[in-house]
């Protein structure tokens, strides 16, 4: 049995299709499982990665344990995770982490924030594999709406290049190291097979949406303020956008092999998200 905490979320819901697909008995992990809207016959309990005591049950019968937490609690909530795990005899934990968590030059809020989440799950003493992604395909539908209504994407940092890697390959990987021998004790970094400014990406969605699109570069505290608008608190603010500010540095721009060594297929394209999601832009 594995148990995905985050399993409504960006890369748990993906990965719970990928098991079920795989025939593997999964368990979802939520707070709210009333909202989950999982497929029928996935076992959803109630799990709050702050409450220890809510991962007792929902660590019973566990081989493995999907771990994806988020935001300045995340080392506190990766270490009851993995006190809790190593209570209940799960085998192993596969962490979603943050790619930046490996560049030693990153002091930032969220890679440092993984960085104590890792070395909480380590500490555990339960088998580890760290499944870290340089930035996700899926953050450019924060531009569907701009792109709805005038044809333009807005986003600053526009000399900055990232190697954004697609969901569905963050959980292939994950898959792969949950159910699988050899990937213990592994820490994959995850890129998509090449790096693009927003610009560039905005080029590809022209390409497949099959008219035209302007990038339009926004002030970083534009772009701040944009993320206050939808709600996020002001703590979380700050981190995405020192996080966003590192696309001007080498480190996010690297392409790793990760996902075809893992997976045995190469990773996939931003075309290929783009096509995958063309509804939602359309």
């Amino acid at each position: 049995m594995i148990l995905v905490t985050g399993a409504t979320g960006t890369v748990g819901r993906v990965l719970v299709d990928q098991l079920l697909e795989a025939g593997v008995p999964v368990r979802a992990a939520t707070r709210r499982p009333d909202a989950a809207g999982l497929p029928a016959g996935v076992p959803v309990v109630r799990a709050d990665l702050d409450d220890p005591d809510s991962l007792t049950p929902a660590l019973d019968g566990v081989d493995a344990v999907f771990l994806l937490s988020t935001g300045p609690d995340l080392p506190r909530h990766d270490a009851n995770v993995g006190k809790a795990a190593a209570a209940a005899g799960v085998g192993r934990i596969v962490k979603l982490s943050s790619g930046r968590t490996g560049d030693p030059a990153a002091d930032d809020p969220i890679p440092a924030w993984h960085r104590a989440g890792e070395q909480a799950v380590r500490d555990s003493g339960v088998a580890w594999t760290m499944v870290r992604p340089l930035g996700f395909m899926t953050n450019a539908l924060h531009w569907a709406p701009s792109i709805r209504r005038r044809d333009t994407v807005s986003a600053p940092y526009g000399q900055g290049r990232i190697a954004v890697v697609d969901p569905v390959d963050i959980a292939a990987v994950a898959r792969h190291a949950l159910i699988e021998p050899g990937h213990v004790g592994h820490t994959y970094t995850l890129s998509g097979p090449q790096a693009l400014s927003p610009g560039e990406q905005t080029e590809i969605l022209a390409e497949v949406l099959g008219r035209p699109l302007r990038y339009e570069e926004t002030s970083p505290e534009q772009a701040r303020a944009a993320l206050l608008g939808f709600g996020v608190d002001a703590e979380m603010a700050d981190a995405i956008m020192a996080l966003r500010a590192t696309a001007l540095e080498s480190f996010t721009s690297i392409v790793h092999p990760t996902v075809e060594e893992v997976t045995g297929r190469p990773a996939r394209s931003f075309a290929d998200w783009v096509r995958a999601h063309r509804d939602e832009f359309a």
